[in-house]
C-alpha cells in the first residue's frame, strides 16, 4: 500500500505525521520519559514509543522504518515499496503469507505502507495479543527471505498495480508528473511507486539489499498505542527486537534541489472528460526551516492552506466553486511536516466551457486577494475552530494516535509537535499569513501541469500560453 499520511493541509492544520524526540538526551537502555508518551531506546539503537490509551483493550503495535522513496536512486525507484510487499512473504521460519493468517486468528487487522521518507507496518490486536504480534513483527525485521521465485511474482503484481494507480488515471499521470517538473533535481522527482521502466527491471538482490541495508534496528521506531504498561512493552520490546545487531547505516549524499528562476509548465493529453490543472511553490517545512521565523512561516502557511480551503465557507469553496463557477471542485494543499522542502499546492477542475487560463487567473486573482489584504478575524477563528476539532477527533483512534507519532517521529519532528499545534497556529497573525503569500506565491516560482482532455485540440490562446513557457519543459 502506498501512503501519504502526513498532513496534507488542505482541510485543517493538523500534522498527520512523524517527530523528532530529543535523541540528544536519550541514555540507551533506560527509560528516558515518561509524560504522555514514553520513550526508550534499546541497546541497539531501536527506539521505542509508548502512549497509554486505556479506553478499551485493543492494542496498536507498529514499527517504522526510516526508508522510502526520497532515499532511492535513478535505476532503482520505487524499491522501497516493492520491498513492503516482500515483507509479507514468509521468513526462514514462516511460510508466505502466514503472518497475515495469524493475524487474523487472533481477530486483528494488519497492513502496511510506503511513503516518501518511511515504510511502516502496523498491527491492530487485542492487548492479550500483543507479544505474540511483537514476536512476528520482529522476526521479519531480520528474517524475511526474499527468493527469486516470489520476487519475480510480486513485481509483476507492482506493475499491475502501477498501471492501475496511475497510467490509467489521468489525473494521477498528471500529479506524478507535476511533481516530476517541480522537483528536478532531488529526490521528490521520483513517484513511490517508481516508474514503470524501473519497475520492470528491477532484480531480487536489488530488493535483498535494500533489506539488508535499512531493515535494521538502528533505523526503526517501535509505537505502542493502546491498553498498555510502558514498561512491560520495553521489556518485550527488549525480548524480541533487542536480539538483533545494528547496521551501519549512512545516508544518501544530499540531493538539494536546484533554484527555481522561472515558471516551469507541462501539459498532458489523455482520455478524461475533464480539464485539470495543478499549480504549486516551493515552501519550507518544518524539518528543513532554519530559523525560528522560517519555522513560523510553516504555521502561517498551514493557516493560509486552511483559509484557501477547508470547508464550505472557506475562499476557494465561495469564491471559485460557487460565486464565479470556473471549477467544480479545486484546494489548497500543503504540509509543513515533510522531511525535505515541500509544494504549496492549488488544484482544480474546470467548470464547462472554462480554460486552463481561466482556472489559473481565477486562481491567481485568489492569491493576489491575500497579498493586498491580510485575512480577517472571522477567517482566523474558522482555521482555528477547525483545528482544535480535529484534535479532539484525532485522539478518538488510538491507530491514528500511533500513526502521528510514528511518521512525526519517522522525519526528526517532535513527539508532542501535534499536542502544541493548534497553539502555535494561534501565534499566527493576519500579517504573517499576508507575508507568506507575498514570499512564496510568485508567478516564476510556479509550477503548473494542465490535463486536457485527448479529443480537445487547445484554442489558439491556450497554445501560445503553453508554448511559451514550456521551454523549461524542454531543458529538461
Amino acid at each position: 500500500m502506498i501512503a501519504k499520511v502526513a498532513l496534507m493541509c488542505a482541510a485543517v492544520c493538523l500534522p498527520w505525521q512523524m517527530a523528532h524526540s530529543g535523541t540528544a538526551s536519550q541514555k540507551t537502555g533506560q527509560h528516558i520519559a515518561e509524560t504522555v508518551v514514553t520513550q526508550y531506546q534499546l541497546d541497539n539503537g531501536m527506539q521505542v514509543v509508548v502512549k497509554q490509551d486505556h479506553r478499551s483493550p485493543v492494542v496498536v503495535h507498529q514499527v517504522w522504518y526510516k526508508i522510502g522513496s526520497n532515499f532511492e536512486q535513478n535505476g532503482n525507484t520505487g524499491i522501497s515499496h516493492m520491498l513492503e510487499h516482500m515483507m509479507f512473504k514468509g521468513t526462514e521460519t514462516h511460510e508466505p503469507g502466514e503472518f497475515s493468517k495469524i493475524v487474523a486468528r487472533l481477530g486483528g487487522k494488519e497492513n502496511a505502507f510506503t511513503s516518501t521518507d518511511y515504510t511502516a507496518y502496523y498491527q491492530v490486536v487485542g492487548k492479550q495479543h500483543l507479544e505474540r504480534v511483537m514476536e512476528l513483527e520482529a522476526d521479519r525485521m531480520r528474517n524475511v527471505v526474499v527468493s527469486d521465485e516470489e520476487f519475480y511474482k510480486e513485481r509483476d503484481v507492482v506493475a499491475e498495480e502501477r498501471r492501475w494507480r496511475v497510467e490509467d488515471k489521468p489525473g494521477s499521470k498528471l500529479y506524478e508528473q507535476f511533481k516530476a517538473t517541480a522537483f528536478m533535481n532531488s529526490p521528490a522527482h521520483h513517484p513511490i511507486i517508481g516508474w514503470m521502466s524501473d519497475v520492470e527491471n528491477w532484480k531480487a538482490e536489488d530488493a535483498r539489499a535494500w533489506y539488508q541495508k535499512w531493515y535494521a534496528p538502528n533505523n526503526a521506531i517501535l509505537v505502542v498505542v493502546g491498553d498498555v504498561q510502558p514498561d512491560k512493552v520495553y521489556e518485550l520490546a527488549k525480548q524480541y527486537y533487542g536480539v538483533y545487531e545494528p547496521e551501519a547505516i549512512t545516508p544518501p549524499k544530499p540531493q538539494i534541489e536546484i533554484a527555481q528562476e522561472g515558471e516551469r509548465r507541462i501539459t498532458l493529453k489523455a482520455k478524461t472528460e475533464l480539464t485539470k490543472v495543478y499549480m504549486g511553490f516551493h515552501t519550507p517545512t518544518l524539518v528543513t526551516a532554519k530559523t525560528d521565523t522560517e519555522k513560523q512561516e510553516v504555521y502561517a502557511l498551514s493557516v493560509l492552506a486552511s483559509i484557501l480551503d477547508g470547508d464550505d465557507s472557506s475562499r476557494i469553496a465561495k469564491n471559485l466553486v460557487r460565486k464565479a463557477n470556473v471549477v467544480v471542485g479545486a484546494g489548497a494543499g500543503y504540509d509543513g511536516t515533510d522531511r525535505l522542502t515541500t509544494l504549496f499546492t492549488f488544484s482544480a477542475t474546470a467548470a464547462e466551457g472554462k480554460s486552463p487560463k481561466d482556472v489559473e487567473e481565477a486562481i491567481w486573482a485568489e492569491i493576489e486577494k491575500l497579498k493586498q489584504q491580510p485575512v480577517t478575524k472571522l477567517e482566523l477563528e474558522r482555521v482555528l475552530a477547525q483545528s482544535e476539532a480535529q484534535y479532539i477527533y484525532h485522539q478518538d483512534s488510538i491507530q491514528s494516535q500511533a500513526t502521528v507519532l510514528g511518521s512525526l517521529l519517522s522525519v526528526g519532528l517532535p513527539a508532542d509537535l501535534l499536542d502544541n499545534w493548534v497553539e502555535n497556529l494561534r501565534k499566527v497573525t493576519p500579517e504573517q499569513v499576508q507575508a507568506v503569500a507575498k514570499k512564496y506565491l510568485h508567478r516564476d516560482k510556479q509550477t503548473v501541469a494542465v490535463l486536457f482532455p485527448k479529443t480537445e485540440s487547445p484554442p489558439a490562446g491556450k497554445v501560445a500560453l503553453l508554448d511559451e513557457n514550456n521551454s523549461d519543459k524542454g531543458a529538461l
